[in-house]
């Protein structure tokens, strides 16, 4: 009996050992990922001969990074890879850098797209809305500060067929699949994110190092994102009245095994199983002033108050001489 009780024991140790082992497999994405890079689709330095890449508005090409917008206020700019992707698995390694000369206001962020659209300037963060395909938005400004439950800078992704509207004032939190709150914006050093869908699988994940040490966390692991071959990546950013440096430094398209039967997938409609729930809209708050406009605000005032009362001294001594030529 207690033999048998030890070999119960220890089957049960093994089915457990390889569940554990099954897992830790199958979620973790974070290492050197099992393809080969595929240079047409990748954007390494030098960055003075992009073959495979179309620039756009105010995008500044150096050796060393590619500027989507300078920090300046009103630019919008974007990279477009001019070959359609009909890869099924694949990840893809970015590493950037925003920064610039604002302190407590900046914006807007940058944008990661596979596309079926490719090279169209619009709103959303440069690029068209009502897109297809799938999208990471990489926001630093918050316009809403309603019922968010999340801080700037922030990470989310959003699939769409092509009748999802973006919405600025919500930040896209109620059409977005998921998200996370990452202090990307103005580090030292330069962020990784680690973006890997396996079509076979229908799964999206997404991981950052902020710390430039190879220390990968979670942001998003979400099954049921079906996406179809044949799109297009690219990246896009876009300042307001607010601004930012949008540096790429380099983006790396790595092939993943794929165990699935040869066929065609182009014709699948972008689409996902998970989504958050709608959040309501609540209207921003007026901003603080800053210490300029609160001096220009008194300025204005104390112009108002000695224009009216010089015309009020005015109007009196006007009056006190009609009065005494009436009198003599």
């Amino acid at each position: 009996m207690a033999l048998l009780l030890l070999l119960i024991k220890c089957v049960i140790m093994m089915v457990l050992c390889f569940k554990i082992c099954s897992f830790e497999s199958d979620s973790d994405v974070n290492l050197e990922p099992t393809g080969y890079m595929r240079r047409e689709y990748s954007l390494i330095k030098p960055f003075h001969a992009l073959q495979y890449w179309e620039i756009l508005g105010s995008t500044m090409v150096s050796v060393d990074y590619l500027r989507l917008t300078p920090d300046e206020r009103s630019k919008a700019g974007s990279v477009w890879n001019i070959l359609p992707c009909y890869i099924r698995n694949w990840e893809i390694h970015i590493n950037f850098k925003i920064h610039g000369h604002g302190t407590r206001l900046y914006g807007d962020g940058f944008a990661f797209w596979y596309s079926k659209e490719r090279a169209l300037q619009g709103p959303v963060f440069g690029n068209k809305d009502y897109f297809t395909g799938l999208a990471l938005f990489f926001d630093t400004y918050a316009n809403q500060n309603g019922e968010h439950q999340h801080e700037h800078p922030y990470i989310s992704a959003q699939v769409s067929n092509g009748s999802v509207h973006y919405d600025h004032d919500r930040d896209g939190t109620h059409t977005q699949l998921a998200g996370c709150s990452v202090n990307f914006r103005g580090v030292a050093g330069e962020t990784h994110v680690a973006i890997r869908y396996l079509g076979s699988k229908k799964r999206l994940t997404v991981q950052y190092d902020i710390d430039n040490d190879d220390s990968w966390k979670e942001c998003l692991d979400k099954y049921g994102v079906e996406m179809p071959t044949g799109y297009y990546f690219g990246l896009s950013a876009q300042t307001g009245d607010l601004s930012d440096n949008h540096d790429i430094l380099s983006l790396k398209f790595y092939e993943l095994e794929n165990d699935e039967e040869e066929g065609d997938y182009s014709n699948i409609i972008p689409n996902s199983n998970e989504s958050e729930p709608d959040r309501e809209h609540v209207d921003d708050p007026s901003k603080p002033s800053t210490r300029r406009e609160q001096a220009m605000n008194w300025l204005l005032v104390i112009l108002l108050f000695v224009t009216f009362a010089g015309g009020l001294s005015f109007y009196f001594y006007q009056k006190k001489q009609n009065d005494m030529k009436r009198f003599y």
